[in-house]
């Protein structure tokens, strides 16, 4: 069985796989020896694993992970997938969003996919039908745009999202709650349009951790996977393991 890791800027994420059936998760702040040594008295079984970092330094996790496992992958930027990628700088591409993009080729084969990927940043990200990542776009994420309001002014208040959708803010609390989402719900829209009048039946994936929030306020064309990224980094995983012991 797979370990997937992904270390992203807030959580350590992890997941196993029974061949391509996520099967369990595991998230912590910090993921310390002890948590290594309880996670993995419960995933018996785990001798693979892959660790991808975003924006953090991941060697403590894959040294926990090479000590449990017989195989560790330490996925980096500039590496082979299943996927060909047309982007200019590949050595600078976040290993989550071409993660991403392979468990999109994975688990919607032949499809034009626009993934958009709610984190610490936004990104957005083309995958052609023929199995081809073309690149996107990078944005602030939500809690970003609340913190810019309140470092970058005098009196702006730090908020958050709201659940409730108005069609006027009519305090400020309100208008930076409502603002906010709508700013970044219009900007989504404006290349969600874009791209379909471009690609012929593309498909939109909303991932990571804000997905759920944010499907509820789009057409139900639109579908959310939160785990995308661990789908396609246990494909890579897999690739690279088949590729090692000449499959």
């Amino acid at each position: 069985m797979n370990v997937v890791a992904d270390i992203g800027n807030t959580l350590v994420k992890l997941a196993l796989f029974d061949g391509d059936r996520l099967t369990d998760r595991y998230a912590s702040e910090r993921f310390t020896r002890a948590e290594a040594d309880a996670l993995f008295r419960r995933w018996t079984g785990a001798d693979r694993a892959i660790a991808a970092a975003t924006g953090a330094d991941g060697r403590d996790v894959a040294a926990l992970l090479r000590e449990r496992t017989d195989y560790l992958l330490e996925f980096r930027p500039g590496m082979p997938t299943p996927i060909a990628n047309a982007y200019l700088t590949p050595e600078t591409l976040g290993c989550d969003r071409l993660a991403a993009a392979v468990g999109a080729a994975a688990r919607y084969p032949g499809r034009n996919v626009l993934i958009v990927d709610f984190g610490t940043a936004v990104t957005i990200d083309l995958l052609t039908a023929d199995g081809t990542f073309r690149g996107g776009f990078i944005s602030p994420g939500f809690r970003a745009r609340f913190r810019a309001l309140h470092d970058y002014t005098a009196s702006l208040p730090l908020c958050g999202p709201a659940d409730e959708e108005l069609p006027l803010g009519r305090t400020t609390r309100a208008c930076i709650e409502q603002g906010v989402i709508a700013s970044l719900c219009y900007e989504i829209a404006g290349h969600i349009d874009r791209m379909r009048a471009a690609y012929d039946r593309l498909l939109v994936i909303f991932t990571g951790g804000d997905a759920k929030f944010f499907e509820k306020r789009f057409k139900n064309t639109i579908f959310a996977n939160c785990d995308l990224v661990f789908y396609g980094l246990n494909r890579i995983l897999e690739y690279h393991a088949c590729e090692e012991n000449h499959c």
